[in-house]
């Protein structure tokens, strides 16, 4: 079982807009007990700012974002955060939303850091370097074809 943080400032508030998050706690419900980090999760989808979908900044970190981001002290990673069913086959560049880096990544932006102990009562940090989302006012539709 993953441990919180009782260190508040060391955790930024995180948004997640309100579709995301109905899907996610369904997600991180069938995912309890399972190997994994879902009670982590379900700690940050219950501590999020549920927010308008429409509302949702353009840099926060949510389902399909490509993320860059540093475990602290760490190397520099970069990932595509799924659902847990999206993660299988993708050798290594998805990032399942129910591992322990998905769960802490969520709702965060760049320049934030997360921090929380883990199943030893280690203190883990991540820092967020930045994010991509799809815009979906980007997609030029079928008439590009």
């Amino acid at each position: 079982m993953t441990t919180i943080s009782l260190d508040w400032m060391q955790s930024p508030e995180i948004v997640v807009g309100k579709t995301e998050h109905h899907r996610l706690t369904v997600v991180a419900l069938t995912h309890v007990g399972e190997r994994g980090h879902a009670d982590l999760l379900l700690y940050e989808l219950d501590r999020a700012r549920i927010i308008p979908d429409a509302m949702v900044p353009a840099d926060v970190v949510r389902i399909g974002s490509i993320v860059r981001y540093a475990p602290v002290p760490g190397v520099e990673r970069i990932a595509k955060l799924v659902i847990p069913d999206d993660a299988a086959g993708s050798e290594g560049y998805s990032l399942a939303v129910t591992s322990e880096h998905g769960a802490a990544l969520l709702g965060t932006r760049p320049g934030q850091q997360m921090s929380w102990l883990d199943r030893h009562g280690e203190m883990q940090r991540l820092r967020i370097i930045a994010v991509v989302n799809d815009d979906p006012d980007d997609d030029p539709g079928p008439l590009a074809a």
